[in-house]
């Protein structure tokens, strides 16, 4: 039976201090020496999570952008996408406006990535996540707001309080062809709110994905609800020790945490070549 072995990266298989312990990259190498079929699944964007992952083996396609992209693991290349067509990308408009909100547009431009911002009274969870992508290629700062939703829109994003993005995200919610994500992000005290095409989501991707690679089942690894999804199409789910209770409720069983090695220690004493 071939399976697939599929992993998110903030808090499951990244450590506290965001990076992939060497011993984790040891054992998790080896094992797909041995032949087992391992990748990640992550919110991350291939342009920030492909230095927390330094080291690892990527044989394998990735998925990015929870899972509104498919890429290739070594060369970067979208295998498969998920994109909004303009109605969609109209309603999310029309609603931010409304509320008062600039959200951070990510699209493809010309096939090239790029995340456009509104350069104007950004919170300071935006100006936390600009410190840490000082070089990334995508980032597109302006305060022309015409041209905030150009180019074929994949993914909006934004960072704020509670009670500011509450209302957006009770507005979308009903919708059927948006994937929303609102969770306070990992270690700091903003929300994220986070929307996809109904076509995107780590769980349709990681179906596609299995097609792709003829495996028989998933058995996945995760810590937020953003991977309910995910857990409710594996055949075997496990939670962090560090997850939120809401996952562990639908895990297969609860395993150690990130900072100790979790994903490594399970895969290793359960993978069978």
């Amino acid at each position: 039976m071939k399976t697939l072995y599929i992993s998110d990266l903030d808090g499951t298989l990244l450590n506290s201090q965001g990076k992939i312990s060497n011993y984790s990259i040891k054992i998790i190498n080896h094992l797909i020496e041995q032949g087992m079929i391992f990748t990640y699944a992550t919110a991350r964007s291939l342009v920030s999570a492909t230095p927390v992952t330094k080291g690892l083996t990527k044989n394998l396609p990735l998925i990015i952008y929870n899972g509104t992209f498919i890429v290739n693991g070594q060369s970067g290349k979208i295998i498969h996408k998920s994109v909004f067509n303009h109605l969609q990308v109209g309603v999310v408009k029309q609603i931010m406006e409304s509320n008062g909100l600039k959200p951070m547009v990510y699209a493809l431009i010309n096939d090239k990535e790029r995340v456009t911002i509104i350069n104007k009274d950004l919170h300071v969870g935006i100006k936390h996540y600009l410190s840490n992508r000082q070089n990334d290629y995508r980032i597109n700062l302006t305060l022309d707001e015409n041209s905030l939703y150009q180019g074929e829109v994949f993914y909006f994003t934004v960072i704020g309080d509670y009670i500011d993005l509450q209302p957006v995200y009770e507005a979308l919610k009903d919708y059927s062809d948006y994937n929303i994500t609102f969770q306070q992000e990992i270690y700091r005290k903003e929300y994220w709110l986070e929307i996809m095409p109904k076509t995107a989501s780590k769980a349709s991707a990681i179906l596609k994905l299995k097609e792709l690679l003829d495996c028989d089942e998933v058995v996945s690894f995760g810590d937020a609800v953003n991977d309910l999804p995910m857990f409710k199409i594996s055949d075997k789910c496990y939670a962090m020790a560090n997850a939120v209770e809401q996952l562990k409720q639908h895990a297969t069983a609860v395993i150690e945490s990130n900072d100790d090695d979790g994903v490594a220690h399970w895969l290793n004493n359960h993978f069978i070549k």
